[in-house]
């Protein structure tokens, strides 16, 4: 594979994939179901805090076995190859599940923002799905994205980073975009009530009853917002050459503290622009308010936002590749996984599957959205917690192994991630908490996992 990635290269891949376009467009949500900006910052804050270590535990094991998919390889190692296929197949749930999402939330924002201002944009329906609308030009402009993104993937590893450090500065110019506005309009008077139950325009509702209660409704959905830093280890064996791995160890949990500072900066911004209270009433508020102040405010953040997918589009893609290309290689998936294009240096099959998968994401509708969401969270943080635990393993049963970078705080540091793995996993499968996984949620979840456990049995059984 090509040596090609530095250390910046690296911090945009797992920063790009963790922002997306969800803090424009759902900022409103995490206001409403923690009843108020308040609670949606310390959520953000603690979930952030909540991952550091999975970040550590990830810097640790790269930075010592650089290799393409080295989630797979790291519980291979300290767990056998059931352990292995499992947390590779729901990692595939939670990574690749993502490229459609991508594509479909592009389209949604093309048809439902876009359509606002120009006219004929949502003029040719073309049928309605889950109770979803789907026009013509947005999902073409949907497919165009993922299909440059597709090509960027299949061009080579620098082509994917070049494109992320471009979409990481468009980032920043929204969140300062943000900044200003609330400085120049608002007040941080609008920042309060701390708590308050309100209701939303899309039956949204602020179920939680306290401050406290209402942390901990946001708290649970965060490692989707945080989902993303994971990508980076991905592709750890296109490092360049003179790296410096003890720099890259820190540089996982570097992208995650700063999104964390992003998402903070950007629901206070929003949060502050008008009374919350008045500012979470409209559909898609962050930009609903920009549109009241002026269009010279609205089309920038319209066209940040709009682009803002394409970076974990992007990245999540390149991961669910390198994902495969490692279960190809030790013989969990068929061997044509472990194949790599000799001019691009690239996964060829895994490739393909994901380009046909990614392209069927502006088809499916904008009602697909929710229930990837959850699903997705629950397969990112069984996997890290899978990874937390191989490295926990690993210090006993290989203790001579060089490691450039160590989890701050040893084995403490280590259990610290594990224990923050099982109380997110908890939160989301316990009945009767307020992120539990629905019915639909359930189904998607246990389909994929029973499909996969057929699948590795008939394999197996074959490779035998």
């Amino acid at each position: 594979m090509q040596k090609s990635l530095s250390l910046w290269n690296f911090f945009t891949i797992g920063f790009g994939a963790i922002i997306g376009t969800g803090w424009v467009l759902l900022v409103g949500d995490w206001m409403i179901l923690g009843g108020g900006p308040a609670a949606a910052i310390i959520a953000f804050v603690l979930g952030a805090l909540f991952l550091l270590p999975a970040g550590a535990v990830f810097g640790e094991l790269t930075s010592a076995i650089p290799v393409s998919g080295g989630i797979v390889e790291y519980v291979h190692r300290s767990m056998g190859r059931t352990a292995a296929y499992i947390t590779g197949w729901m990692l595939i749930l939670g990574n690749a599940a993502l490229c459609p999402w991508e594509a479909i939330a592009i389209s949604t924002l093309v048809s439902d923002m876009f359509g606002q201002i120009i006219p004929g944009i949502n003029s040719i329906k073309l049928y309605t799905v889950l109770g979803a609308d789907v026009y013509l030009i947005p999902t073409l402009t949907g497919l165009a994205a993922a299909l440059f993104v597709i090509r960027l993937n299949f061009k080579s590893a620098a082509s994917v980073a070049k494109l992320q450090g471009f979409l990481t500065k468009a980032l920043l110019f929204g969140m300062c975009l943000a900044m200003v506005i609330s400085f120049v309009k608002g007040s941080p008077s609008n920042f309060l009530p701390v708590f308050s139950q309100v209701e939303g325009p899309a039956a949204v509702s602020t179920g939680a009853g306290s401050l406290f209660t209402g942390v901990l409704a946001v708290l649970v959905i965060t490692p989707f917002f945080y989902a993303g830093f994971d990508t980076i280890p991905q592709q750890a064996e296109e490092a360049s050459e003179n790296l410096d791995w003890k720099k890259f160890g820190r540089i996982i949990g570097l992208s995650l503290l700063a999104s964390g500072v992003f998402y903070c900066i950007c629901i206070y911004a929003f949060g502050t622009i008008l009374p919350w209270q008045e500012f979470i009433k409209s559909e898609v508020p962050a930009l609903a308010c920009l549109k009241t102040i002026g269009m010279y405010f609205y089309l920038p953040m319209l066209i940040v936002a709009t682009l803002g997918p394409l970076g974990p589009m992007n990245s999540f893609y390149a991961a669910s590749a390198r994902i495969m290309l490692a279960m190809g290689r030790k013989g969990l998936m068929p061997e044509s996984f472990a194949s790599i294009d000799e001019k691009s240096g690239t996964p060829k099959t895994a490739n393909i599957i994901l380009a046909v998968l990614t392209l069927a994401g502006p088809f499916l509708g904008k009602n697909m959205l929710l229930p990837l969401t959850s699903v997705s969270s629950l397969a990112f943080v069984f996997a890290c917690t899978m990874v937390s635990i191989a490295c926990l393993r690993m210090r006993s049963t290989e203790p001579d192994l060089e490691r450039p970078y160590r989890v701050p705080f040893g084995k403490a540091g280590i259990w610290a991630s594990i224990l923050c793995g099982a109380v997110i996993i908890g939160l989301l499968v316990v009945p009767g908490s307020p992120a539990a996984l629905s019915g639909v949620e359930w189904a998607v979840a246990a389909g994929w996992l029973a499909a996969g456990l057929i699948i590795y049995s008939v394999y197996k059984r074959r490779c035998k």
